[in-house]
């Protein structure tokens, strides 16, 4: 079943639905939190650390997360993903068409 898009086959569907969701999920935790992740407040660290330097640390634990758990996680998972995608906005890579090849 193709839902309608032409020349797509099912898993190419079913990617482009996580990614759409994935936008989706981003930018409602982006809006419940604050922008917090691209321009923190900085109440208890003040330093002048880079802020894709909090988005990698971001990252490490949820990867020592998933590493030390019994069973992977789809929290855990998307979480990953999300802060992908903001470390991608924060460095300007928005467009990935000169990647393929």
């Amino acid at each position: 079943m193709n839902n309608g898009v032409i020349g797509y086959t099912d898993e190419q569907l079913h990617m482009r639905h996580v990614c759409l969701n994935l936008a989706n999920f981003v930018i409602e935790k982006n809006m419940r939190y604050g922008n917090s992740a691209l321009s923190p407040l900085r109440i208890f660290c003040k330093g002048e650390k880079p802020i894709s330097d909090s988005i990698l640390e971001r990252m490490d634990d949820k990867l020592s997360r998933i590493k030390n758990s019994d069973k992977l996680r789809k929290n855990d998972v998307v979480d990953l993903m999300g802060y992908l995608v903001l470390l991608c906005v924060k460095n300007g890579w928005t467009d990935f068409t000169d990647l393929v090849d």
